[in-house]
């Protein structure tokens, strides 16, 4: 069953189409990986499932609803979180308070907005570090702590945005396992952008490549990563499946 469908989406900036009729389906409980160049629109799609843009043509159905034209705020209302490529939290509060913040999104009380901070910090391994303040984190956990505010929303689609850039080898192991575990411990649909090819070919169900704002392809990982067009536009000669793939 689809959770997320995009039919012909478009994004236009001026004479510049960012997003280029890309229709896609998400189905309810996977992993879709969207791959492809700096500046093929990834994030622009997030934006418009998202309304941070509004959208030039096509739609966008969530649960069956229509969701083209929703505000930001009823669109988050409905489900759909997101992580941002530019990690910024508010540096002047704790780890904790970070995450309650965003819980307000559905807690009404003080109470019920740090006991599911404290849930979801434990489940992101901040735990120790939810009294220090956020902007005191390295890279590693404010990716953590993007993860955790975007949680702390409820959300039944989750939107990651690069959240593995920037981190060692142990930290990025440790963002898969989250990853992984936001499907099969909390039931969360996630599509997720990634340039590291470690990450999106361990945890996606399907790959959707779009190079200048339009689909190259769609389908398993070791399928995209076999395309000819996928590996000129972006994978390069180079790439290998099994070194990739499984390092």
């Amino acid at each position: 069953m689809s959770i997320l469908t995009l039919e012909q989406l478009t994004k236009n900036f001026g004479g510049l189409t960012a997003v280029n009729h890309v229709s896609l389906n998400v189905e309810e409980g996977e992993i879709l990986g969207l791959i492809g160049p700096n500046g093929s629109g990834k994030t622009t799609i997030f934006n418009l499932i998202n309304q941070y843009y509004p959208v030039s043509e096509g739609r966008i159905i969530f649960k069956g609803q229509d969701i083209t034209h929703k505000k930001t705020f009823e669109i988050a209302r409905l489900g759909i979180g997101r992580t941002f490529q530019k990690v910024k939290p508010l540096k002047r509060l704790s780890v904790e308070e970070n995450v309650m913040a965003a819980a307000f999104s559905r807690e009404s009380t003080f109470a019920g907005s740090r006991k599911t901070a404290r849930e979801i910090l434990d489940f992101c391994n901040l735990s120790s570090v939810s009294e220090m303040k956020a902007g005191s984190l390295p890279i590693g956990g404010r990716k953590r702590l993007e993860i955790a505010k975007a949680l702390a929303t409820k959300p039944s689609l989750l939107l990651l945005d690069e959240t593995a850039a920037g981190l060692n080898p142990s930290e990025l192991d440790e963002a898969i396992d989250i990853i992984k575990g936001i499907r099969e411990k909390l039931g969360i649909t996630i599509i997720i952008v990634e340039h590291i090819m470690k990450v999106i070919m361990n945890i996606s169900d399907r790959i959707h490549a779009i190079a200048y704002g339009a689909t190259i392809t769609e389908g398993s990982p070791e399928e995209v990563a076999k395309n000819p067009t996928v590996i000129e536009a972006y994978l390069g000669s180079d790439y290998d499946m099994e070194v990739f793939g499984n390092a």
